[in-house]
């Protein structure tokens, strides 16, 4: 199981946020959804302007996911709470490449759990690309269920076909 530490994101480390998320979002989904979409995507929702925005209009949160052997940065992950469904919306849980398959993506909705009951909250829930085979079985054998399908026009042409996923705490 994976040690990890995760530190909020202020608004002095925005920028390092999107140079980390541009990296691991060019080098994973461009086999996925294709590098006219990864790039579109990374402007629209990973960028610095699409982060400082979600963080001052859309009430969002961030971490940097630090590997608790050697508090290297593994990845990032954020999103924000729903008041009118009760629920955390889990945004972003994204790893770098070489971190990926060694369980920070568990120690994240452990995150999420306690971050959930401390809230109050009851229950989390995220997007996964169909595609992402390695994100679906890691939020099923972290106890997510899914809940329902949905595409998404983002514009410029482009679909985000996604699973939602749910977990109740």
């Amino acid at each position: 199981m994976a040690e990890a530490r995760f530190e909020q994101v202020t608004e002095e480390g925005t920028e390092e946020l999107a140079e980390l998320a541009s990296a691991i979002w060019h080098e994973y989904w461009p086999a996925l959804i294709g590098a006219a979409q990864t790039d579109y995507m990374v402007g629209q929702f990973q960028s610095l302007p699409a982060i400082e925005r979600d963080m001052r209009e859309h009430a969002y949160e961030y971490w940097f996911i630090h590997a608790g052997d050697d508090d290297r940065v593994v990845g990032y992950t954020g999103g924000h709470v729903e008041p009118e469904t009760n629920r955390f919306f889990i945004s972003k849980i994204y790893l770098r490449a070489d971190e990926r398959g060694k369980h920070f993506a568990s120690a994240v909705i452990r995150f999420y759990e306690e971050l959930c009951r401390d809230r109050g909250l009851q229950a989390m829930y995220l997007t996964v690309n169909k595609g992402n085979e390695l994100g679906i079985r890691a939020y099923e054998g972290n106890g997510f269920t899914t809940i329902d399908a949905v595409e998404t026009d983002i514009g410029s042409g482009f679909i985000m076909d996604d699973y939602i996923m749910e977990k109740r705490v």
